[in-house]
């Protein structure tokens, strides 16, 4: 049985056909843990060969082994060789991670004034933000918004006009085979599963404005919200009716983070609004061209917003924060045929052996009913003792044995 078939299969309700169920980690990992495994005995060159987000607002690593081309942040496979090569040497069944991202990053950076003590600059996402001096103009993830690239309808045109010329000159089918096309033969023999990523549409508004603009958005500017989803819809179904014929993922989820420890930061009626029309219309889409699941990401707890997910279409959830109290064994008692990946205590790894088996324990109800593929929910922290991540991935590999598959 090859992994991906595994995956399918320990996504589903039924141990028919299935040896074992899948050994998969969540997400891809946080370099400052990687950092500290490698201090605990972890060899590998994943942060040698890995980078930091180039702007605050980025999702993903930038080389630092090769260089870097525009067209590398919109089609995204960088971080797919090193992340797979570290699970494998973990220990897990490994998974080729890739995702597809709009073009916003495509200005020209500028200092646009500087003193003693900070500069301000415009990054290639268009924001301007305030650096203080010392940190790392570009990089710092502590740096202070000044102006957002969008805040009314006059600046989503010009933005929407500058992306457009981008996206016309980066986002090509040369460019597209470059990048996914040495994963075909992967996806076509079946053998490792691909996950496969794309920007929310709520993560969306969130990306092109601030926080309290992207909140007052919804009832300020409703034309422009679906303006920005169905520019959004419109490159996706352009550029994924393609890569889904190069490469077939298994599992593709939306990121959202749309939810905090309080609950989802949109109504269920904003949802229905807004978010609900645009799964209703890209779900049928994706699983006509071979995406077998269509998962949401969403730290926070989101079980408000359950129903509403569910009857746009969308299968399941992950990483499900327990430390926001979402509980995976109640929710599925409420919602039988949802599906997660995640959902297991990342801060019990860090207490040990026995803590880690009462978490599995605990766990035990959904993984064998399926639909569950069982890992850490969202990534390990950096004060997490490597010896106890590798005792969690031993027990990990003996639960799906134990508590998935044909003969159980």
């Amino acid at each position: 049985m090859t992994n991906r078939e595994r995956e399918i299969l320990t996504l589903s309700f039924s141990n028919e056909g299935l040896d074992r169920g899948a050994k998969e980690e969540t997400m891809e990992p946080w370099d400052l843990t990687i950092m500290n495994w490698q201090k605990q005995g972890l060899d590998t060159d994943f942060n040698q060969r890995m980078g930091l987000p180039c702007v605050p607002t980025e999702i993903g690593f930038i080389r630092k082994d090769g260089d870097v081309e525009p067209a590398d942040h919109y089609y995204m496979t960088m971080l797919a060789d090193a992340v797979f090569d570290l699970e494998k040497k973990i220990g897990y069944d490994p998974v080729v991670r890739m995702a597809f991202r709009i073009p916003f990053l495509s200005y020209d950076e500028e200092i646009l004034e500087e003193t003693e003590r900070y500069c301000i600059k415009r990054d290639v996402d268009g924001w301007i933000r305030r650096y203080a001096k010392g940190s790392h103009v570009g990089t710092s993830l502590e740096a202070m918004a000044v102006k957002p690239v969008v805040w009314d309808e006059e600046s989503w045109e010009k933005h929407k006009a500058h992306t457009l010329e981008a996206y016309k000159k980066y986002c090509t089918d040369q460019a597209m085979q470059a990048r996914y096309g040495k994963y075909r033969e992967i996806s076509e023999s079946g053998k490792y599963p691909i996950r496969f990523r794309l920007m929310g549409f709520f993560w969306i508004i969130r990306d092109l404005m601030d926080n309290e603009p992207m909140l007052y958005s919804w009832y300020d500017y409703p034309e422009m919200l679906h303006d920005i989803h169905r520019f959004q819809m419109d490159i996706y179904k352009e550029q994924m009716d393609k890569i889904l014929k190069i490469v077939k993922p298994s599992v593709l989820f939306f990121e959202e983070d749309l939810s905090g420890k309080n609950g989802p930061l949109i109504s269920p009626a904003t949802f229905d609004e807004f978010l609900k029309p645009c799964y209703e219309e890209m779900i049928p889409f994706l699983k006509e061209r071979g995406v077998s699941q269509v998962i949401v990401d969403t730290d926070g707890d989101f079980t408000k917003l359950i129903p509403n997910f569910v009857s746009a279409g969308v299968d399941g959830f992950l990483p499900v924060d327990v430390n926001a109290g979402v509980d995976i064994v109640q929710v599925r008692k409420q919602f039988p045929g949802l599906k997660f990946i995640g959902g297991f205590n990342k801060l019990e790894i860090i207490k040990g052996p026995e803590a880690i088996d009462r978490e599995f324990k605990r766990l035990e109800p959904v993984i064998r009913q399926g639909g569950y593929l069982c890992g850490i929910d969202h990534q390990a922290a950096p004060d997490t003792p490597y010896e106890y991540y590798q005792y969690y991935v031993k027990r990990l590999g003996e639960v799906m044995a134990q508590w998935r598959g044909e003969a159980v």
